[in-house]
């Protein structure tokens, strides 16, 4: 039981990051788009919607389980080039707080990275995933099933 919960409570928890990100982004698109051309990324707005659809989707997908493993290797994947491109080497020397919002996103890509290789649980799970075999348990590694 305790295990079940805390899943879910991690899932909740992965999902909402994704969900307030996509909020913000919507509720101030210019601000967001004018972040994205201050980094030097061209076509600031357009890529400013493409973010916030794609951090619904995963907010979605992270809630209900729906390719999970899935979402959470493209979550850590996107979170991890977020490090880079706003808060990497390049920001550090202006204000070193931005070197803790750099390492803060690996804490969050460690965290998306075990939740890939251990799945959604099995409680509140639309579809467990396509890259896993149908025939494994996601919450068990291959040695433990031997």
């Amino acid at each position: 039981m305790g295990k079940t919960a805390a899943i879910l409570v991690a899932r909740l928890i992965f999902g909402g990051v994704f969900a307030m990100a996509a909020a913000f982004k919507f509720l101030g698109m210019g601000a967001t788009a004018g972040y994205i051309a201050a980094a030097g990324f061209p076509f600031a707005l357009p890529l400013a919607w493409i973010a916030a659809f794609f951090e619904c989707a995963l907010a979605i997908a992270l809630w209900t389980g729906a390719l999970f493993s899935e979402a959470a290797l493209f979550a850590a994947a996107y979170v991890l080039f977020l490090a880079f491109a706003f808060h990497g080497p390049s920001h550090w020397g202006g204000n070193q707080t931005e070197f803790g919002f750099f390492v803060d996103h690996f804490t969050f890509i460690a965290g998306l990275l075990f939740a890939a290789v251990h799945g959604p649980g099995g409680v509140l799970v639309v579809r467990r995933s396509i890259v896993l075999r149908p025939d494994s348990d996601q919450g068990v590694s291959m040695g433990e099933r031997q």
